[in-house]
């Protein structure tokens, strides 16, 4: 099976992993996604977003991005910027949030988030979880009719 692959390789064909594929937002590069003003890059975003934007962004929420982008300039190179937090869940993220690390509020604690290019279009709160996800176990004491002849020991 590996002489198969190798064979394959030194043929020219092209092996089973292919090359980092580059990341794209509907179509637009990163590289080009960065280098858009507001009013270019609003006509790539849902409506909701779009909505957002024409009614103007608050000034806790361009607070929000002043700070991380503080935070990435204070980052040493190579370094991973110090977290920001915020209760601004109803942040949409935008490329130049790339790479921050934003603490979401989710009613008790701050969730890390680390903000990727694939998260681009989506809000903060998609990625902090407001509840505990139930994990079903044994039924108790009258979850059902049946459990009124179970013994109490």
């Amino acid at each position: 099976m590996a002489d198969e692959h190798i064979e394959d390789v030194e043929a020219g064909g092209k092996s089973k992993r292919g090359p980092f594929r580059k990341f794209t937002y509907r179509g637009v590069d990163l590289d080009q996604l960065l280098d858009m003003d507001y009013d270019q890059l609003v006509t790539l975003f849902p409506s909701r977003i779009r909505r957002r934007f024409s009614r103007g962004l608050k000034r806790k929420h361009l607070a929000l991005l002043a700070r991380l982008n503080k935070s990435k300039r204070e980052a040493a190179p190579g370094e991973k910027p110090a977290v920001v937090r915020t209760h601004l869940r109803d942040m949409p993220i935008l490329p130049e949030m790339i790479g921050s690390q934003v603490g979401v509020y989710n009613g008790k604690t701050f969730t890390g988030v680390e903000v990727k290019p694939e998260m681009v279009g989506y809000y903060l709160a998609e990625f902090s979880i407001t509840y505990k996800p139930v994990k079903h176990g044994r039924p108790g004491i009258g979850a059902t009719h049946s459990s009124r002849f179970i013994p109490l020991k």
